[in-house]
């Protein structure tokens, strides 16, 4: 897809200034995160500037990110994309500040609870059982497209009270605005899927139930009703939110997993282990980065970012900055434990991030249950991407079965 190239600032210096665009960074195909540590060049001073998409900075400090993540002052999640967009549409409440955001949050939270989450469970581990058996005696999977993306989407039409037989659909049509082909392909799906949600809160207004689509029809922001446009962005954040990140970090997951087999096995005989591995995981490949809108100049060492320029929250820079952690680009289970900033800091943190752990931790138990070794199928290829949110596109494995050894044991 084309970029749109901005001219430099004379606030930016030309030391600072990267050739980067985001969405098609160099090496993303096969480690996205290491492609955004490439951008974090000598000398700087916790950021860089890029022309791509309209121009923005990128934060490549960890101590940076963590203090950007949930300040309120000085940056804003409103009008935040990348390259803009004229605003008339926001996914919410990821697009928006106080007061507005704590009312959309307030929806959603009461379905992403501890409680709520464990009520989840069972369904999650039901799903990935059935997943798995369902191509277990083949020896080989696309992870990501028989998998990976029918979880969350299930959890969603459950949380959302829609049929499970319109999920095959959805998931297409959502990876196609995710990672379209052109902006046309991206524009027409998300067409798609924005009529097939519209008809269904037309049906839940009439009628509501107790799901999380009734509860967003019929939610407030403050004394006012919620508007059209409110509710149906509300309802594709929960879907992209659950689809594109926890498919994208289960992708990343397995394919560690896979090309680490000897890991693999110290958890499938160590289980106790499985929470902290998960953590550390996560902290190697984060996977979302997402946009905000500089409100007040952010200076730092003699430079500045300046109000009205756009900016990116790499939270994958919080997790391979060398001064923060050892040997960053190790996944090291044995690390001493401590925050990384994957689910996001502050009142934008993920509501999700327990469903999403849980998720995760039920996909690894079921699969060490029935596949003692796997890795990656060498006839087929790995495909990665780097984006708003770092994706694993393709994940082809194999393992051993009665017809098929798995290559190189």
């Amino acid at each position: 897809m084309a970029t749109v190239l901005a001219e430099r600032p004379a606030h930016v210096p030309p030391e600072l200034v990267v050739d980067a665009n985001i969405y098609a960074l160099p090496g993303g195909d096969t480690d996205p995160q290491m492609a955004w540590k490439a951008l974090d060049i000598p000398g700087n001073p916790g950021f860089v500037w890029t022309p791509h998409n309209g121009g923005h900075w990128i934060l490549t400090s960890a101590e940076l990110l963590w203090d950007i993540f949930p300040d309120l002052d000085r940056v804003s999640a409103n009008d935040i994309q990348i390259p803009p967009g004229d605003g008339s549409f926001k996914l919410i409440p990821n697009e928006s500040d106080e007061p507005e955001h704590h009312y959309y949050r307030k929806i959603v939270l009461p379905f992403v609870s501890p409680k709520a989450v464990r009520g989840l469970m069972d369904e999650v581990r039901s799903m990935s059982a059935e997943l798995i058996d369902g191509f277990l005696d083949r020896g080989s999977c696309e992870f990501m497209t028989e998998f990976a993306r029918h979880v969350p989407m299930r959890i969603f039409l459950t949380l959302v009270n829609l049929p499970d037989s319109d999920r095959e659909w959805l998931v297409d049509v959502v990876d196609k605005v995710i990672r379209p082909q052109s902006e046309e392909d991206r524009t027409s799906n998300t067409t798609r899927m924005s009529t097939y949600l519209a008809e269904w809160i037309d049906k839940r207004r009439a009628e509501p139930g107790d799901d999380l689509l009734s509860a967003i029809i019929h939610g407030k922001v403050g004394d006012r009703p919620m508007n059209e446009l409110e509710v149906l962005g509300q309802c594709m954040d929960v879907m992209f939110g659950g689809l594109d990140t926890v498919a994208s970090m289960m992708g990343f997951i397995m394919h560690f997993l896979a090309t680490h087999p000897d890991q693999y096995r110290d958890l499938a005989g160590n289980p106790a282990r499985l929470s902290i591995a998960i953590e550390e995981m996560l902290r190697r490949f984060a996977v979302a980065n997402p946009g905000r809108r500089i409100v007040q100049d952010i200076e730092r060492e003699g430079y500045a970012m300046k109000a009205g320029d756009m900016l990116v929250l790499a939270s994958c820079l919080h997790g391979l900055d060398e001064g923060r952690w050892d040997d960053a680009a190790t996944v090291d289970i044995d690390r001493k434990r401590s925050t990384h900033c994957t689910f996001g800091i502050g009142v934008h943190n993920c509501p999700g991030a327990g469903l999403a752990r849980s998720e995760i931790t039920i996909m690894l138990e079921e699969w060490i249950r029935r596949v003692p070794s796997f890795g990656v199928d060498p006839e087929r290829a790995v495909a990665m991407a780097t984006g708003a949110v770092n994706g694993v596109v393709a994940l082809p494995l194999v393992w051993p079965n009665a017809a098929q050894p798995l290559p190189g044991n």
